[in-house]
């Protein structure tokens, strides 16, 4: 695990500890997150990520250790460091009587900023063209988007996401990375919770996972892979070559039969490719690299679950 800190951190937390009774949500952890990173917390439901969230927001007080948001502790709600920060949690409430502009306003108002700052919000998570519909009229994803939108309405250092693509289908989750890799390049942080491993190595510069309220792993998602020692998975059709012919190409680990398919197990994909060219059809061939979810199951032992 990777836990040196970035060099200029805007969150840091150490030795965090939280239990409900005899449950501990959050054990021991520590984290930072640097300035303009996105950050990653991984887990099955269940496994702390919302408890963690929510101390190191100053929503929650810790049982034990530290938190540090721009050097100043955000427990008990810290108001200094409240209007540097945004929090999108997985139960945003609305005004359900306004149009998706009108709460927008109220939202600006409340922070002491003209009904521009609206506006301007509506158009970053690409809702202008609904800003007359009330908010009880919007789909799932729009919802999603008008919840980052209210977080990101004063213009934070630093964002809190908490499955922000929950519930949402392929097609709206995709739409959201769009707008979430446009927010870090604006130089905002984020620090994001998801149950979705493709997610998180698309989106995270560094991520953790989580387990039992406890951080089990923690880097940038391709040293995670890498460190995890998995190999690429090369399935080729049996009845192209058998599994002893398989085995003896040079550069393969190992090999299993899955079915009327031969799997072939790699590092070496270019030399493996190479050898396999010469001998069939390539464009039978597919290719798996290996993943988070590789990373997790290596880490666990255990499906993940969601």
């Amino acid at each position: 695990m990777n836990t040196t800190p970035p060099s200029n951190p805007v969150l840091v937390a150490q030795d965090l500890h939280k239990a409900y009774g005899d449950t501990a949500a959050v054990f021991g952890t520590s984290l930072a997150v640097g300035t303009g990173e996105f950050f990653g917390i991984l887990g099955p439901n269940g496994a702390g990520k919302t408890t963690l969230v929510e101390i190191l927001e100053g929503q929650r007080e810790p049982d034990s250790g530290t938190v540090a948001v721009f050097g100043e502790s955000p427990w008990p709600r810290n108001m200094d460091v409240y209007r540097r920060i945004g929090i999108q949690s997985q139960s945003s409430a609305f005004f359900p009587d306004l149009t998706t502009l009108e709460h927008l306003e109220t939202m600006a108002g409340l922070y002491g900023l003209g009904r521009d700052a609206a506006a301007t919000a509506l158009a970053q998570v690409g809702l202008s063209t609904s800003a007359k519909t009330r908010v009880t009229r919007l789909s799932g994803g729009q919802r999603q988007r008008i919840a980052i939108a209210s977080a990101l309405i004063h213009g934070p250092d630093l964002l809190f996401l908490d499955e922000p693509t929950a519930a949402l289908d392929p097609e709206a989750r995709r739409s959201l990375w769009g707008l979430l890799r446009e927010i870090r390049a604006d130089g905002c942080s984020i620090v994001y919770t998801t149950h979705h491993l493709d997610e998180a190595e698309e989106l995270c510069d560094r991520v953790a996972i989580m387990q039992r309220g406890e951080i089990i792993a923690m880097d940038t998602p391709a040293s995670l892979i890498k460190a995890a020692g998995g190999a690429t998975q090369i399935s080729v059709p049996g009845e192209l070559i058998s599994l002893a012919d398989a085995q003896a190409l040079p550069g393969v680990l190992a090999t299993q039969q899955a079915g009327a398919d031969v799997i072939l197990s790699t590092e070496a994909v270019a030399q493996v490719l190479a050898e396999l060219g010469g001998r069939l059809d390539l464009a039978r061939v597919e290719t798996r690299r290996p993943t988070l979810e590789d990373v997790y199951l290596h880490l666990t032992g255990a499906e993940f679950t969601r």
